[in-house]
């Protein structure tokens, strides 16, 4: 009488199957990040763009050009006409909220002194993100402490 011996799974099988879920569970959390972070980095991402912008205009017109927090999004004060035009006014989104100095100087001069504004989102309060100069350096983002 012959018997029959179940067989179950071997280990390479197990093997592999763990791995290939492990990846698809990798592959759907970078795929997932988190869109708060996304956004403030976004957003940091354009301010340096927009300060840098507002300051090679400010050297070129020779006029002093300030940065300036408003309750609606900021604006620069002291460009030409045509260099109000250019720059945008209001954030991405309007959680994002400036936090502590909210006046930058730009220029005329080459050299304009450290700088620097944080940035949060309403909805991620905790996420703070810096926009700053050492002033000889361009703007840049880094994660607040």
């Amino acid at each position: 009488m012959p018997t029959h011996r179940s067989r179950g799974f071997t280990l390479l099988e197990l093997l592999v199957v763990v791995s290939i879920m492990a990846l698809a569970t990798a592959g759907v959390g970078l795929a997932m990040r988190d869109s708060g972070s996304t956004l403030l980095e976004r957003e940091a991402a354009r301010l340096s763009a927009l300060l840098e912008s507002a300051r090679a205009q400010s050297r070129g017109a020779g006029v002093p050009v300030r940065w300036r927090a408003t309750p609606q999004g900021f604006r620069f004060e002291g460009l030409p006409p045509s260099g109000q035009a250019a720059l945008p006014t209001r954030w991405l989104d309007a959680g994002t909220v400036v936090r502590g100095q909210p006046v930058l100087v730009l220029g005329p001069e080459p050299l304009i002194g450290p700088q620097q504004v944080f940035i949060t989102h309403q909805q991620y309060p905790e996420r703070v993100l810096r926009v700053a100069t050492d002033g000889v350096r361009p703007f840049f983002v880094e994660t607040a402490q």
